[in-house]
């Protein structure tokens, strides 16, 4: 008896262990999560600004970027999916790629991976391919986009981000 007491105990402690074990997709969301706020950089010596905003009571993270003198508004838009942290770019090159995100030992990159698109075939300019966020400090981060060309050839920037409120 006291040994199916005892077998019962490290059950239950290793059971609410487990339950209290924070998966990586969740620590990447929060670790994103944190960015909410307006951003401000250039991309090819044109301003940009980064509006970063955590909507749907704390169930998906908006991403919206302007940049002075082009007319286009990318959204791309982060979520959790059981153990995957998701993002889905809605693109102005008219497609919409899916990533899956994965996070760094070290906690501050958090590098996504294409998974699929939407409405890729209707498009003629290309998709995005691959993102990289990489934290600094509270008021600076970077994001690097891959976006690979229709004919297959890579382009895309780092954006040096600052936060501005």
């Amino acid at each position: 008896m006291k040994t199916l007491r005892f077998m019962l105990c490290v059950v239950l402690l290793s059971i609410s262990t487990m339950a209290l074990a924070q998966s990586d997709a969740q620590k990447s969301f929060d670790k994103l999560k944190t960015l909410a706020g307006s951003w401000e950089g250039a991309m090819d010596g044109k301003a940009l600004q980064v509006s970063l905003r955590v909507t749907s009571k704390g169930n998906a993270l908006m991403h919206e970027m302007t940049v002075a003198g082009i007319p286009d508004d990318p959204i791309t838009m982060f979520n959790l999916d059981g153990a995957r942290l998701l993002m889905t770019h809605y693109c102005d090159a008219g497609n919409q790629p899916r990533f899956v995100g994965t996070i760094s030992p070290d906690g501050k990159t958090i590098t996504f991976d294409f998974i699929g698109a939407t409405n890729l075939l209707s498009s003629q300019m290309g998709h995005m391919q691959h993102v990289v966020f990489t934290l600094i400090d509270a008021d600076h981060h970077t994001e690097k986009w891959e976006f690979a060309m229709a004919d297959g050839k890579p382009m895309g920037g780092l954006l040096d981000l600052r936060r501005t409120k």
